[in-house]
Order: structure tokens, then C-alpha cells, then sequence
């Protein structure tokens, strides 16, 4: 007799709602009855308030049944579950649920799909595909693949990864690296994490990709501290694909060298700044470094260095399996793809959404978010993480695109979207933007160190309703001082949320609220 194939996922997520007990339990359940049970740990399919989402593999696909508890588990065997039996939380076929239905997955569409460490798995849906055709063409080939796919940094920076690449290629070094930043700290991320959980070939191959293409023999990637299962499971999958030939001093016979290993991060928000993060690997504290001279031609050791996050290293696979023009197909503008945006905050429906650049916020919170935890109204949605914008309910119609963005001072950064209800006092979420700059500065350069207390204080003051117009225009000047004077994007973006907090919602610090009349006119 065949095994029934169960999927369970071994993601921080799912674990921390009980899947490693639910796979224990399972486990012995099964064998009590004497039933032939395969359990997979896979990743998650970004469902997480279905967590832990349990699939069956049947005949007719995949059948899915969340949330998950062990108390329910014995009533689920009961009832069919094996069979894809009816149930009260069984869901259906996975690839019918809607919200993974309307996406498009490119990056993430192996992510809860496969065993996560299996080299056979990630082969069999296509995996090493793009790096096999790779190790046949030339390096400026890649590169140049790479730049008409349009794929920008999806770290937030969405700087242009193909230029970057070029620059490295064409640095002459005896060598040079690819680093991969890990250090996914923005508040409403977690994209990283699940791709590194869920799907951490994907991300070995785009690296090894990249270093075939600028001539780097060796990788880091530099992983949250507070990510410890990620790390396992990086480990994990660089072990089975050294032993497949995917990665070492020739792979699969090529002739081309490339070997990696996972650094964990400091634990400070800064290092996730591409400079402070190359001081940290070099052993020394993570303070931002003056450039030029730019990391990819003097990087990390001094050498040509390709930095890129997860999401970027990870998209590369399918632009080389399948082609620029196939990956450019999505998107609009001049942001191209798609975009692993994360729901959280006060959203009933937290999880992960793949989607092309042009979808809408409003979208986002109703079809995938399913609106309010609290079924109060929505009122504003943090976009970007701790340096985003907070946006009004009247810009949520603006498509998520990083022009757009710009042009109404928000950005779309790593895609990390954290809402909040009519309840919130947005004078405090502003105080809170210049306390986390204030907390998380590397202290080098005077508007981040001393600008962001200053702004504590300022901020304290209006809420406190002291000398209120003065202390606003001192606000204002203080982040135009931030804005124009600071070394990085953490003092230099911090008055992003403040500003926007101020521009939106006047009436939390003591101000007029906006009419439509003054909105138009500004605009």
C-alpha cells in the first residue's frame, strides 16, 4: 500500500502555533491505527492565520484543512482526513482557496509547495533550471538577462540589480563576493524569513547565479539573529546542494566555483544598511560607511561585492529559466515583476501575497486581508516598515508601484504593510518612528544621532500641546535637516512617517484637520 502524503509546515509561523507537536501527534496517531502516513515538513503557503494549515495529497490535488489544533486531530482522522474527508476546518484544494488563487507566484511558487531541503523536490518543480542555462552562457549574457527582466533591489532601495551586477563584472579582482542580506528587521516583514524557510534552494541558486555571472567564487548570507530555524534550514539545504553538485569548486562538471555559507546578523536594525552589514561580516561593529567608494567595487575586504536581499537573489532563478521578457510581462511602469507584499496589524487575514506591481492598497486590506481584526473602520497602513509612510484611506488607490509611491512621499520598500484601525493616536506612531531612529542609529552622523532625539522631544512637546505652532515648524525643519543631512536611509527616511503623520491625520496633534479643499490645493 501507498503512503498518504501529509503536509505540515516546519515554518516559524506554523511552529509557533504548535506544527511540530501536530507532526508528533500525527505520526502516532497514524501508527496506532495502522495507517501508512508520509509526512513532509514543508514551508508555508503564507495562510497564516490558517497556521498550522495541514494538506493532504489525494487524487483529486492537494486538500487543505486549517487552523490546526492537536485536540482536533483525532476527530479529523475520524472524519476522513487522510481521504480528504469533510470536516469543519478542511478548505477545499489548496490551489482553489482565493487568496492564493489570485496571486502571482513566481518567486514564492515553490514556497509550502515542496519538502524545503529535497535537491530532488526543487528539481522536479523546475528548480536549478535557471542556473543550468547560466553555467552555458557568457557572463555579460546573465547580466544582461538580468537587466531587461527590470528586476530592482527588493530590499527597499529598488535600485536596478543588473547595473549593480555590471558594475562588479566589469571591476577587475583576483576576488569577489556575493553577499545576500538576510537581516530582515523592518517591522511587517517576514518575506525573507518564509522563503528562507520555505524554499532555501531557490535562494542558493539565485546566489550561485549571480556569481557565475560577476566572476565571485563565495557567498555570505547574513541572517536575522532572531531567525534561528531560517539558519537550520539554510544549513540544511547548502549541505544537499554541495552534495548534488550545485554548488563547489566545479559545478555539475561546468568548470565555474561557487561556494556559500550563512553568517548570522549582529542583532542591530543598522546592519541591515548594505555598509553597516560588510563591517559587521568583517568582525567590527555595523556603522554605515561613507561612499564612494561604492560596495561593488570596494565591498566586502575590500573586494567587488554584490549585496542584494533575499527577495532579489531569490527572483533571479525564474528570470534566467524562463526568460526577461517572460518576467517584464508583469508589473507596470518601470517596476517590473512582482512583489511579496506581507499583511499585518490589525488585518483578519495576516499572511504573505505575491502580487505584480499595480495592485492597490485597498486591494490588499479587503480581498486578501478581509479588512479589520478589531470590524472597526480602517484608518491608516504603514507601507515600508519603520521608515514608511503612513497612508490615508484616500490614497489607498494609488497602485503599489515605486514611482507612484514617490510621488505621493511614501515608498513601497520591502513591501511590508502593517494597518491600523480608527483607534490609533497617530501623534504617538510619529513619536514612536523618531524614537526607533533615535534607539536603532549607529551614531556616526549628527542628524540621525542627535536629530532623531531631538525629535523625540519636539513631538513630545505638540502632544503636550506647548507653543504648538512654533514647535511644528521646528518639527518640519528638523526633518528637512534629517531628510537632506543624514548618512543613510535611517535618519534620512525617518521623517517619512512623521511627516506623513502630521500631513494626514493634523487633528491628533492638536491641529485643523484637512479638508478636501486644502488636499486639492496641495496636490
Amino acid at each position: 500500500m501507498t503512503a498518504i502524503t501529509v503536509y505540515i509546515p516546519r515554518d516559524t509561523a506554523a511552529v509557533a502555533m504548535g506544527a511540530n507537536q501536530l507532526a508528533a501527534l500525527l505520526a502516532e496517531e497514524a501508527k496506532r491505527r495502522g495507517q501508512d502516513v508520509r509526512i513532509v515538513r514543508n514551508g508555508s503557503r503564507g495562510l497564516l492565520w490558517l497556521e498550522p494549515m495541514v494538506e493532504v495529497q489525494t487524487p483529486q490535488g492537494r486538500v487543505a484543512y486549517g487552523p490546526v489544533q492537536c485536540e482536533e486531530l483525532p476527530g479529523l482522522l475520524d472524519a476522513g482526513l487522510l481521504q480528504g474527508g469533510e470536516h469543519a476546518l478542511r478548505l477545499g484544494l489548496t490551489d482553489e482557496i482565493p487568496y492564493l488563487k489570485n496571486q502571482e507566484r513566481l518567486t514564492f511558487a515553490r514556497v509550502g509547495v515542496i519538502d524545503p531541503v529535497s535537491v530532488a523536490d526543487y528539481e522536479s518543480f523546475g528548480g536549478f533550471e535557471g542556473l543550468r542555462k547560466a553555467l552555458a552562457m557568457e557572463p555579460a549574457a546573465i547580466v544582461q538577462e538580468v537587466t531587461d527582466s527590470g528586476l530592482r533591489g527588493r530590499g527597499g532601495a529598488a535600485f536596478p540589480t543588473g547595473i549593480k551586477w555590471k558594475t562588479v563584472l566589469g571591476t577587475p579582482a583576483e576576488q569577489k563576493y556575493i553577499v545576500c542580506n538576510a537581516d530582515e528587521g523592518d517591522s511587517g516583514t517576514f518575506s525573507d524569513r518564509m522563503l528562507m524557510e520555505g524554499d532555501p534552494l531557490c535562494l542558493i541558486e539565485g546566489m550561485a547565479t549571480a556569481g557565475v555571472a560577476v566572476g565571485a567564487t563565495y557567498g555570505y548570507i547574513y541572517v536575522r539573529s532572531e531567525y534561528p530555524l531560517a539558519v537550520q534550514v539554510l544549513n540544511e539545504a547548502i549541505v544537499a546542494a554541495r552534495a548534488a553538485g550545485w554548488l563547489g569548486r566545479d559545478i555539475q562538471g561546468s568548470g565555474r566555483a561557487f561556494d556559500l555559507e550563512v553568517r548570522k546578523a549582529a542583532g542591530a536594525y543598522i546592519c541591515g544598511e548594505e555598509t553597516a552589514l560588510l563591517d559587521s561580516l568583517e568582525g567590527k561593529r555595523g556603522v554605515v560607511r561613507v561612499k564612494p567608494p561604492l560596495p561593488a567595487i570596494k565591498g566586502l575586504f575590500g573586494q567587488p561585492t554584490v549585496i542584494n536581499n533575499v527577495v532579489s537573489l531569490a527572483s533571479v532563478p525564474v528570470i534566467l529559466a524562463k526568460g526577461a521578457a517572460y518576467y517584464q510581462n508583469y508589473g507596470m511602469g518601470r517596476s517590473r515583476g512582482t512583489l511579496a507584499f506581507q499583511l499585518t496589524g490589525n488585518l483578519k487575514q495576516g499572511g504573505l501575497v505575491e502580487k505584480a506591481f499595480g495592485v492597490t492598497l485597498r486591494e490588499l486590506l479587503y480581498d486578501y486581508g478581509g479588512g479589520s481584526a478589531s470590524g472597526r473602520p480602517l484608518r491608516a497602513v504603514q507601507v515600508g516598515g519603520p521608515l514608511g509612510a503612513y497612508l490615508p484611506e484616500h490614497q489607498w488607490d494609488v497602485p503599489l508601484d515605486y514611482e507612484a509611491y514617490m510621488k505621493i512621499n511614501a515608498m513601497v520598500g520591502h513591501g511590508g504593510l502593517v494597518a491600523f484601525d480608527d483607534t490609533v493616536d497617530m501623534a504617538h506612531m510619529a513619536q514612536y518612528a523618531m524614537e526607533f531612529c533615535a534607539i536603532e542609529s549607529c551614531g556616526k552622523c549628527t542628524p540621525c544621532r542627535i536629530g532623531s532625539t531631538r525629535g523625540v522631544e519636539t513631538i513630545q512637546k505638540i502632544r503636550r500641546r506647548e507653543d504648538l505652532d512654533n514647535h511644528v515648524e521646528l518639527l518640519r525643519d528638523l526633518c528637512d535637516t534629517m531628510f537632506s543631512g543624514s548618512l543613510c536611509a535611517l535618519g534620512g527616511m525617518t521623517p517619512y512617517p512623521v511627516l506623513s503623520a502630521l500631513e494626514h491625520f493634523p487633528q491628533d496633534f492638536g491641529l485643523a484637520p484637512q479638508t478636501d479643499e486644502s488636499r486639492l490645493a496641495k496636490a
